[in-house]
C-alpha cells in the first residue's frame, strides 16, 4: 500500500526555519575554520574542532526541523534515539574529516575537491541515516538517480563553501560562504525526500504525538551548542571584524601565526610605517 507524504505540514514555516539553521550552523563553522588558518598551528585544532562540531550541529538541527514537517496520514512516525543520535556523530566526524583537510592543507586543488567530497558526503550520510532513524509501519523507498543528484548538490555546495572560507576575506564573505553552506544542506534534504517513496504494510491509528513534540526535546543540547559556539564567535574580535592585514604567506598551511591588527593598513600609522620601510630599502635589517 502506497502511502500518501506531506513534507509541509506546516507550510513554509519549516523549510525557512530549517535554511536558518543550516546557514547558522555554517556561518559559525566556516568562520571557525577561516579562523583556524589565522592561528599557529597549536591552536588550529581546536578552531577546526569547534567549525566541524557547529556544522554537523546545524545540519543535524536543520534536518530534525525540516522533519517536524513530515508525516505519512495513514501512519504515525517516531524516532529510534540511538539512531538519531547516531547520525548527528556522523555528521560531525565527516564533516570535521572534510574541514581538517582543507584546514591544513589549503582550500585549493585536491585538498579542496577530497575535503569537499569528504563534507557533502557527511551531510548526504546524515540526512539518509536519519531518516533510517524512522519508524513507522511500512518502510522507505527511494529512487537512485534522484538520491544521487541529492550527493551531487551536497558535494558541489560544500566544496564551494569550503573554498569561500579558505579566502580570509572577512566576516560578510564568511556570511556569503555559510548561504552557499546552508542551500547545500537544504538542496541536499528535500532533493532527497523527493526521492522518497512510502510503502506501508496497513493503516494505523493516529497518534497522539506530532513530530514536534517527538524532535523538539532532542535538539535541545544541539541547540544549546550551536548558542555556545555562537558566544565565542561574537567575542573574538578577529572573528567579526573586516579583513585582517595579515594572511599567512602565500596561503600556505603551517605558517605560523604574527599579530593579527583588524584595521586596513591604510589607517594604521605603525603598519603604514612599517610598510613604506620595507619597500624604500631591501638591506637586511629593514626586512
Amino acid at each position: 500500500m502506497q502511502g500518501t507524504v506531506d513534507g509541509f505540514s506546516y507550510g513554509l514555516v519549516t523549510p525557512v526555519v530549517a535554511y536558518l539553521m543550516a546557514c547558522l550552523g555554517g556561518a559559525l563553522g566556516l568562520r571557525c575554520t577561516t579562523r583556524s588558518m589565522l592561528v599557529s598551528n597549536s591552536w588550529r585544532p581546536g578552531w577546526l574542532a569547534l567549525g566541524s562540531a557547529a556544522i554537523g550541529s546545524g545540519i543535524w538541527t536543520m534536518h530534525f526541523i525540516a522533519m517536524m514537517g513530515f508525516k505519512v496520514r495513514q501512519a504515525p512516525i517516531h524516532y529510534d534515539k540511538p539512531m538519531t543520535f547516531a547520525s548527528l556523530g556522523v555528521a560531525i566526524v565527516m564533516v570535521g574529516v572534510g574541514i581538517f583537510i582543507v584546514g591544513y592543507k589549503g582550500a585549493r586543488g585536491t585538498a579542496l575537491m577530497t575535503g569537499g567530497a569528504i563534507t557533502g558526503l557527511g551531510i548526504a550520510s546524515m540526512h539518509y541515516l536519519g531518516m533510517a532513524g524512522m519508524r513507522f509501519n511500512g518502510k522507505l523507498e527511494y529512487n537512485t538517480v534522484t538520491v544521487a543528484a541529492s550527493v551531487v548538490i551536497a558535494v558541489a555546495a560544500a566544496t564551494v563553501a569550503l573554498w569561500a572560507a579558505g579566502q580570509v576575506r572577512g566576516f560578510l564573505w564568511s556570511v556569503g560562504a555559510s548561504m552557499i553552506m546552508g542551500l547545500a544542506v537544504t538542496g541536499m534534504h528535500y532533493m532527497g525526500m523527493a526521492a522518497l517513496r512510502v510503502h506501508l504494510h496497513g493503516t494505523a491509528p493516529a497518534s497522539g504525538d506530532s513530530p514536534a513534540s517527538l524532535l523538539a526535546p532532542m535538539m535541545i543540547g544541539p541547540l544549546a551548542f550551536l548558542l555556545l559556539a555562537g558566544v565565542v564567535v561574537l567575542f573574538d574580535p578577529l572573528m567579526v571584524m573586516g579583513k585582517p592585514v595579515w594572511t599567512p604567506a602565500d596561503h600556505k598551511p603551517g605558517v605560523p601565526a604574527r599579530e593579527l591588527i583588524s584595521q586596513p593598513t591604510s589607517r594604521h600609522p605603525v603598519l603604514r610605517a612599517r610598510r613604506h620601510a620595507e619597500h624604500g630599502s631591501r638591506t637586511p635589517q629593514n626586512r
